[in-house]
């Protein structure tokens, strides 16, 4: 079954629904803050922990935090407050008396001046929506700068639950413990580097209203199992299409990851000039040279392959344009075959905008997206799920937005979990 993911709006809306059947929103936070408390005396077990700093901000985030401080005190552990000035939430008072009452050691600032094992961040929580103050990004780079485990509590304080944006610093935390359900922005855009490990508090029943903002992808996929009478006509045909004459290396690896996923023949068309490197490198890939093709020619190609990848090194001067249109008419034609189109052919389509039929893939990393959609790379990056769902507007098809959690968008939206930082080069 795949995670699901949804938006802190509809996430409060939840709240406020669970709150309306008279259900006690002070009771939930104490059973969202024992059992993150008792989440943290296991992880505990296996380090040097003895004493903790729980950093409280002024909304009921906060009230976590002063919860948390109190049931962590009563396990025997060291424990100090550092806060802000209260807000007006009842909730939160009363989770700050209740650390009084534990006789928790509570500062009225965070003017930490000794070292501690570990330090919980309880600052702001998933409503923050604005950049925050200078005084506060003062607060999460000195909670930052501190030595010691750095656990956070719903989200990292200073991400944005929804689009994983810094606003614009935020809490680097090693877990998060989020409560009721998994947000998007732990997930996509800055969202993974700040997040750590990610551990869902799940403590109410969903109800029909809820609906997801999106899934994550599986973490381990099977390919199909290999048949013993099967050869290679029995695991798909791949067509890779570009290779500028002076830009053959993307086909080359293009060939090469349809090989590794599993086709059983792969055929590239490209300048001849990358013929001979191409089958010194691998000599299981066929090859055709894409100047002696006519539309005739490539329709009978089309007839033998089964999914496409189009685009790859294709450059973008007047040859590179003919190419392009000669096989885009016809790739978006097809009801039949499965296309990636990625690189080059996304610059053109951006000059030559047209609707995709839904067998087709369009693969943008964020520069690529901002040029199909006419803004700036930072104005993808600041909401990628918003940015995904005006190509698939603009465009139609099914669309791929690279980058740290790429989303994946076909009848649902998705979020791949598995990238890392070693994919950039």
């Amino acid at each position: 079954m795949q995670a699901v993911v949804y938006h802190s709006d509809d996430i409060r809306a939840w709240e406020r629904r669970w709150f309306a059947a008279q259900n006690s929103s002070l009771g939930l936070m104490q059973q969202a803050a024992w059992s993150i408390a008792q989440q943290l005396i296991e992880l505990f077990k296996d380090r040097p922990i003895k004493n903790i700093a729980v950093w409280c901000g002024q909304g009921n985030n906060a009230g976590d935090g002063y919860f948390i401080a109190s049931y962590l005190k009563q396990a025997g552990f060291n424990v100090e407050i550092f806060a802000a000035q209260l807000g007006e939430s009842t909730d939160l008072h009363c989770a700050a008396q209740f650390a009084r009452e534990m006789k928790a050691q509570i500062h009225p600032n965070f003017d930490i001046k000794r070292t501690f094992d570990c330090h919980i961040d309880a600052l702001f929580g998933i409503g923050l929506n604005r950049e925050l103050n200078t005084n506060w990004q003062q607060v999460i780079r000195k909670f930052n700068e501190q030595v010691g485990l750095k656990i956070s509590i719903d989200i990292p304080s200073g991400l944005q639950a929804n689009t994983g944006q810094v606003l614009p610093c935020a809490v680097r935390a090693d877990h998060t413990f989020t409560v009721l359900g998994l947000k998007a922005g732990l997930f996509t855009g800055q969202g993974k580097e700040y997040a750590g490990e990610i551990h869902l508090i799940n403590l109410i029943p969903t109800d029909h209203e809820l609906k997801p903002l999106a899934y994550l992808s599986p973490t381990t996929i099977k390919l199909p199992q290999r048949m013993a009478f099967g050869h290679k006509g029995s695991y798909g045909h791949v067509l890779v299409v570009g290779g500028h004459e002076q830009m053959g290396g993307a086909v080359i690896m293009a060939a090469e990851a349809a090989f590794h996923a599993g086709a059983g023949k792969v055929t590239v068309v490209c300048h001849r000039n990358h013929h001979q490197a191409i089958l010194s490198r691998a000599p299981n890939i066929m090859l055709r040279d894409i100047n002696a093709l006519d539309e005739n020619n490539i329709k009978e190609i089309l007839s033998l392959v089964d999914a496409i990848c189009f685009g790859m090194g294709l450059g973008r001067d007047d040859w590179a344009k003919q190419i392009y249109q000669q096989w885009f008419n016809l790739l978006n034609q097809s009801t039949r075959l499965e296309v990636v189109l990625d690189a080059d052919a996304l610059w053109f389509l951006a000059k030559q905008p047209e609707k995709l039929n839904t067998h087709i893939y369009a693969t943008p990393h964020p520069g690529e997206a901002a040029t199909l959609v006419g803004c700036s790379t930072a104005q993808i990056e600041n909401d990628r799920i918003a940015a995904i769902y005006a190509l698939q507007q603009k465009y139609a098809g099914q669309w791929v937005l690279k980058g740290a959690g790429s989303l994946i968008l076909e009848d649902n939206l998705y979020i791949c979990t598995q990238g890392n930082a070693g994919m950039g080069n």
